[in-house]
């Protein structure tokens, strides 16, 4: 059984997929409590410390959970306009879940039941990628492939299929960053320094600023050109080097995304739905993206007139009255 599933796996071009049996992740109810505790945790994460550990909730007679690591890098990535790396490419919500639909059938005809999950759910996903061997998880939070390096989305699937598996890793193990060695270039790279040696806080992720609705004049001015998402810390990391790319000709850069600031500082709603919607980014909205533009076209030159990206957004207009304050 798990053999066939591997090579149908192999048969879409996925090669990175591991297997732990369907259980109880008891280990990470301490460090999920303690998260809340200390207000690390953010509005994406569920709260339900309960739905977290369990996954049987989405399946009562769950046997087994699939992860799956696919790869988004393309090596003709060369412009840096502020987007990162995943952004850049077809929403990999909808192209993960379409590959996952594939093996979701496949596993129902072998008369299993499935239900595919990427992103959006309660699940610990790392966790599960770490626990199946998938990758490790370095000191940047991000899990690390043997051969795609960090530049991997993740999927799961449950199944009451009970295919032979084991936990290949603990959760104890990971604190020991073993594949990390004496490296610490993430925690140097890091701009906001959310990742470090004492405690990391997601919620001062540069990741994270580029996506709130709301930023201080703090985080305005952490922003720093970045417009949405963040790779400070996967491009100095040595597992990043030379990586396998070009796998999944849907994650192929969009020539849209690679534009000049000032495109996206003035998108009006016609260019965002035809084009930025269609995006890793693009669930978030208009008005963040252009806002984010802006005060990266301030950032790089502050004698800049923003007023020609005004409009009929009083939030746009806001923000760009607080970068004339300055």
């Amino acid at each position: 059984m798990k053999e066939k599933i591997e090579n149908f796996c192999s048969s879409l071009g996925l090669d990175t997929i591991g297997f732990i049996p369907c259980r109880a992740f008891e280990e990470l109810r301490e460090f999920y409590q303690y998260r809340q505790d200390k207000n690390l945790q953010n509005e994406f994460e569920e709260k339900d410390i309960n739905k977290r550990i369990h996954p049987s909730h989405y399946m009562e007679d769950a046997k087994t959970i699939l992860s799956i690591a696919f790869p988004y890098y393309h090596d003709e990535e060369k412009v840096d306009n502020g987007f990162s790396i995943y952004t850049k490419r077809f929403d990999y919500h909808r192209v993960v879940m379409a590959y996952l639909g594939q093996i979701c059938e496949f596993i129902r005809s072998l008369g299993g039941k499935a239900e595919a999950f990427v992103d959006s759910n309660t699940l610990p996903e790392r966790y599960i990628a770490y626990l199946a061997g998938v990758g490790f998880i370095g000191r940047n939070n991000m899990v690390i492939t043997k051969k795609y390096g960090s530049y991997v989305f993740l999927g799961e699937i449950i199944t009451d299929l009970e295919i032979p598996c084991e936990d290949k890793r603990t959760f104890d193990d990971i604190r020991n960053y073993a594949e990390c060695g004496e490296c610490t270039n993430c925690l140097k790279e890091c701009p906001t320094k959310s990742i470090n040696k004492k405690q990391n806080n997601p919620n001062i992720c540069l990741s994270y600023i580029t996506q709130k609705k709301e930023i201080t004049k703090r985080e305005i001015s952490l922003l720093k050109g970045n417009v949405f998402g963040c790779d400070f810390c996967q491009l100095k990391c040595p597992y990043n080097e030379g990586v396998a790319s070009n796998v999944l000709p849907e994650f192929k850069t969009l020539d849209y995304m690679n534009e000049d600031l000032s495109v996206y500082a003035g998108m009006n709603n016609q260019y965002f739905k035809e084009k930025i919607s269609k995006t890793s980014c693009g669930w978030r909205g208009k008005n963040v993206i252009k806002r984010n533009a802006i005060i990266g076209i301030n950032y790089q030159n502050k004698d800049q007139d923003l007023n020609e990206f005004r409009g009929d957004s009083p939030y746009i207009n806001e923000y760009i009255d607080k970068l004339r304050e300055d």
